[in-house]
C-alpha cells in the first residue's frame, strides 16, 4: 500500500472568500492543509464576519481563530504560510494557478454556473452548487442545497437546482433577508450584531429606508458604502437571536467544507493523485 501525500504539504487554491468558501478554507487550514484563497476586486459578502474575503478591503481577516492576510504577488504567499495564515490574493481570472500550480482547486465562487473552471485546472477539482457537472467540469461536485443531500459529495451528475428561496430558518425563509429597495449606494445605520424589531430602520439606499422584516439580529450585512441593485441581497435577520452566530461559521458552510475534506482524501487515496503530481 502506497503511503499517502502529507497533508501540509498539499496546496489548495480556493477560488472565493465568501462565508461558505471561507468556511471550506477554515475547515482545510485546521486540518493542515495549505490553503490560499483567490478574490475580486471588490468582494460582496453579506456574512462578513466570517468571510476572509473582508480581508480584500481591511488588510486582514479572523474568524475562529484563524487568520487571513491580503497579499499582492505570489511571491509573498509563502511568508503568509510560514506565519500559520492563509493568504488571500486579488486575482479574479485564477492566473494564480498557473504559478502555484496547486495539487487541489476548489471553485467556491457560488455564481451557480461555471465561470471558467475546467477539470485539467489542478489535479484535483471541486466545485461547489450548481452549474457544474461532476466527471465533465471538475471531478467531484458538493451540494450546497439544504436537507437531506446537503455536503454530500457527488462523482457524477449535478447539485440541484437553485430554488431561489433563502433557507428556512425557525420557518422564516424570504422575510429574513435584506434587499435592497433601489439602485444606489447603500449607508448604514446599524451593523451585524444588533438586535431589531420588526419595522426598524436598518439604513438606506439613495434615502430610500431598508427595514428590518422581522424581529432577531443581523447576521449579515454588507459593507456600507458599496453599490447595490434593486432587489439585489444586502442582508439576512435571524430570527433565533443568537449574536455568537454572526461571528461562528455556520452548519451549512461546515458540511460543505466537509464534503471538499472528503473529496481530498478519497482522492488522496488513489493511484490517480501520484501519476497527476
Amino acid at each position: 500500500m502506497s503511503s499517502l501525500p502529507i497533508l501540509s504539504e498539499i496546496v489548495v487554491l480556493i477560488r472565493g472568500g465568501g462565508d461558505i468558501g471561507s468556511g471550506i478554507a477554515w475547515r482545510l487550514h485546521q486540518c493542515g492543509f495549505r490553503v490560499i484563497i483567490t478574490e475580486i476586486p471588490q468582494p460582496l459578502a453579506v456574512r462578513r464576519k466570517v468571510s476572509f474575503c473582508e480581508a480584500v478591503y481591511d488588510g486582514n481577516a479572523v474568524i475562529e481563530g484563524v487568520k487571513a492576510a491580503l497579499v499582492h504577488s505570489v511571491e509573498k504567499v509563502q511568508s503568509v504560510w510560514d506565519r500559520g495564515e492563509i493568504p488571500i490574493l486579488v486575482d479574479p481570472e485564477c492566473k494564480t494557478r498557473s504559478i502555484l500550480k496547486p495539487q487541489v482547486l476548489v471553485d467556491a465562487v457560488l455564481a451557480k454556473r461555471n465561470l471558467g473552471t475546467a477539470i485539467h485546472d489542478a489535479p484535483l477539482v471541486i466545485a461547489v452548487g450548481p452549474g457544474f457537472e461532476a466527471g465533465k467540469d471538475c471531478r467531484f461536485v458538493v451540494e450546497t442545497n439544504r436537507g437531506h443531500h446537503l455536503g454530500r459529495l457527488l462523482i457524477s451528475g449535478t447539485a440541484e437546482p437553485n430554488t431561489g428561496i433563502p433557507g428556512p430558518v425557525m420557518g422564516f425563509t424570504e422575510d429574513r433577508v435584506l434587499r435592497a429597495p433601489a439602485s444606489g449606494v447603500w449607508n448604514r445605520d446599524l451593523d451585524i450584531g444588533s438586535f431589531v424589531k420588526t419595522g426598524d430602520r436598518i439604513g438606506n439606499v439613495e434615502g430610500i429606508t431598508v427595514e428590518a422584516t422581522i424581529a432577531g439580529v443581523i447576521r449579515g450585512l454588507i459593507r456600507e458604502g458599496v453599490k447595490v441593485h434593486q432587489g439585489m441581497k444586502m442582508g439576512d435577520i435571524d430570527p433565533r437571536g443568537r449574536p455568537e452566530y454572526c461571528t461562528t461559521i455556520s452548519e451549512k458552510a461546515l458540511a460543505i467544507a466537509g464534503g471538499v475534506l472528503e473529496g481530498i482524501l478519497r482522492f488522496t487515496k488513489s493511484s490517480t493523485w501520484k501519476s497527476k503530481q
